[in-house]
C-alpha cells in the first residue's frame, strides 16, 4: 500500500487494527513528520491514534508516553541521517526502531512506567537512563 493510501486509511479508521501493529505506528509517525511541522505531526499522531483506537474497540491501547517518545525518536534519526527519501529507506536504516519485542523504549523506560495510566494519558519523561541501567 503506498503511502498516502496508508494514511488515508489510518485517518479514516478504514485500516485493520489487526493489521496496525507498531511498525505501522512508526511508519504513520514518519510519514507524518515528512509532511509536517513537528508540533503539528505530534497532534496528528495523538488524535488520530486515540481516534483509531477507539474506532477499533481498544481506546485503552491509546499511550501517550509511548507515541510521543518514538515519534521523537524517529524524528531525531531523521534529523541525524537527513531526511530518507522513502519510508522504505527510513525502515532498512533504523530497524531498532521497528521492533516491539526489543523495543527501544526499554532503554528509555521502565516497563512499569510505560504501562502506567497515567503513561497513557500524559507524556512522561525517561525513567531510565539511556545506557539501560
Amino acid at each position: 500500500m503506498n503511502d498516502d493510501a496508508f494514511l488515508a486509511g489510518f485517518e479514516n479508521c478504514s485500516l485493520s487494527g489487526a493489521d496496525f501493529h507498531h511498525a505501522e505506528h512508526v511508519r504513520m509517525a514518519f510519514l507524518y513528520l515528512t509532511r509536517y511541522p513537528v508540533l503539528e505531526a505530534m497532534e496528528r499522531c495523538s488524535v488520530g491514534l486515540a481516534r483509531f483506537a477507539a474506532a477499533n474497540g481498544k481506546p485503552e491501547r491509546y499511550n501517550e508516553t509511548i507515541t510521543w517518545a518514538l515519534l521523537l525518536l524517529i524524528r531525531e534519526r531523521m534529523a541525524r541521517g537527513g531526511v530518507a527519501s522513502s519510508w522504505k529507506e527510513f525502515a532498512e536504516g533504523n530497524a531498532d526502531l521497528l521492533s516491539w519485542e526489543n523495543n527501544i523504549l526499554k532503554k528509555y523506560y521502565r516497563e512499569e512506567t510505560l504501562s502506567s495510566g497515567l503513561a497513557k494519558r500524559c507524556f512522561l519523561f525517561p525513567d531510565r537512563m539511556a545506557s539501560g541501567i
